[in-house]
């Protein structure tokens, strides 16, 4: 049994209470990384009878990124990196969803720093419980594709996602 017949169709909400998403970035011309979050503002995904028929979109506040060094999560906020008082959002429109083994991959456009790119987000888990449904993605995205291209080296350009949320009926 897969896990699209484990779904029930409908409308759901991302938690942003119950929503983790993490990045992780090589930094100091990749000999570290460094870990941080994102908040979620909203989300909403809707599951239909068919992979065609289902859709997400998330909002994330570019200001919220912490990483635990205050010093530095005011350098990625800064005009240097996202640039937050002229970017303050980051968004996820989906488009088509295919299988990918016991998941889903969902294409759809990444608007970030004011530039629009294609991206895919890699949904490896799927369990629902209840009225609820628990979901962990993935997805890499080159920060240069968006124009965040100051200080590199001691930046990387792949950002990977971890996502990690909860949905609410809608």
């Amino acid at each position: 049994m897969t896990q699209q017949t484990l779904l029930r169709e409908g409308t759901f909400t991302l938690d942003p209470g119950r929503t983790t998403i993490r990045c992780d970035c090589k930094a100091m011309f990749g000999t570290t990384t460094v870990h941080g979050t994102f908040q979620l503002v909203n989300g909403q995904l809707q599951i239909g009878p068919d992979l065609a028929d289902c859709a997400v979109s998330a909002t994330i506040d570019a200001a919220s990124f912490e990483s635990g060094l205050s010093a530095r999560d005011e350098h990625v906020k800064s005009r240097s990196l996202l640039d937050v008082r002229t970017y303050p959002l980051i968004t996820f429109t989906s488009g088509p969803v295919r299988p990918d083994g016991d998941g889903w991959i969902v294409s759809g456009t990444v608007t970030a720093h004011g530039t629009a790119q294609p991206a895919e987000v890699r949904v490896r888990s799927v369990q629902p419980d209840g009225d609820t449904l628990r979901l962990q993605a993935t997805c890499t995205l080159d920060r240069t594709a968006f124009g965040v291209t100051k200080v590199r080296g001691r930046v990387g350009r792949a950002v990977h996602l971890l996502i990690d949320t909860q949905t609410t009926p809608a």
